[in-house]
């Protein structure tokens, strides 16, 4: 139950706040994780973050940069927002909740389901911290918590598809998969619901070495069924699962190719 609320104005006044109020503190802006079950925070003390100054859009060069204060239905709306990131920020069903949910929250929340963080890791995502380190998304993930200012797109223009299975539009997703390809043809495959129900520790598995394989169609289908590792539960059986990872992957992969020759025809 929060009995104390903070409202800084500065990233390093809410740096001092939690050195000062942790390990009771905990960081706060729309409130969609915090005040709901199963993600309901035990913590006595909220640092609210609405005030900072970090909830804008805009490209530098090539690198498009996102403001972690940014409401998912903000995402959605803006013009820079990719399609890509667009489509996974629809994901979360509800409207409300995008219209509290941020795009920093969605990424340092202990949740079942990650369904932003594939198409970030596939578009090669960078979160600048409040204490001045840009590190890799994936690096953070292995060691969550500090807090996250910006979300950082280097490649702009890469061509990256998302899609969510899941047997009804407000269910709990069967699995969230993402693939991109970059302009040197590399390809990146990420695939979220691998994780046991109940562990809020969603993390996409990386299949690089399937990616680097260069497969396709229904090679691509078995290689990918073959290199999972899910769990049955109510989402669907260790078979459905495979099945229909491979499909999606194959697919997502068939829509990168057809943008990047779209692309290229401009």
């Amino acid at each position: 139950m929060i009995e104390h609320y903070f409202r800084p104005q500065t990233p390093e006044q809410a740096l001092e706040l939690m050195h000062a109020h942790s390990p009771h503190a905990v960081w706060f802006n729309g409130g969609s994780k915090l005040n709901a079950a199963p993600t309901r925070t035990d913590k006595t003390v909220a640092i609210a973050l609405s005030d900072l100054p970090c909830n804008d859009i805009r490209c530098e060069g090539e690198a498009l940069y996102l403001g972690a204060m940014c409401k998912l239905q903000a995402l959605i709306e803006h013009e820079l927002t990719p399609a890509a990131l667009k489509d996974a920020a629809g994901f979360v069903y509800s409207r409300h909740i995008r219209h509290q949910a941020t795009l920093g929250g969605e990424i340092a929340a202990k949740q079942d389901e990650a369904v932003l963080l594939p198409a970030l890791l596939a578009m090669h995502a960078e979160l600048i911290l409040a204490d001045g380190q840009q590190v890799s998304l994936e690096a953070y993930l292995d060691n969550p918590g500090a807090l996250i200012l910006e979300v950082v797109l280097p490649q702009r223009a890469i061509h990256c598809h998302t899609r969510s299975v899941r047997r009804s539009a407000g269910g709990l997703a069967v699995i969230t998969a993402a693939v991109s390809l970059s302009a040197d043809g590399k390809v990146e495959m990420l695939l979220d619901g691998m994780n046991q129900l109940g562990e809020r520790q969603a993390r996409p598995v990386s299949l690089r070495d399937v990616a680097g394989q260069a497969l396709e169609g229904e090679a691509l289908e078995r290689a990918v069924a073959e290199a999972i590792s899910p769990v049955a539960d109510i989402r669907g059986s260790i078979e459905y699962k495979r099945y229909i990872a491979g499909v999606v992957m194959a697919d997502l992969l068939v829509e990168c190719q057809q943008l990047a020759q779209s692309t290229q025809g401009e």
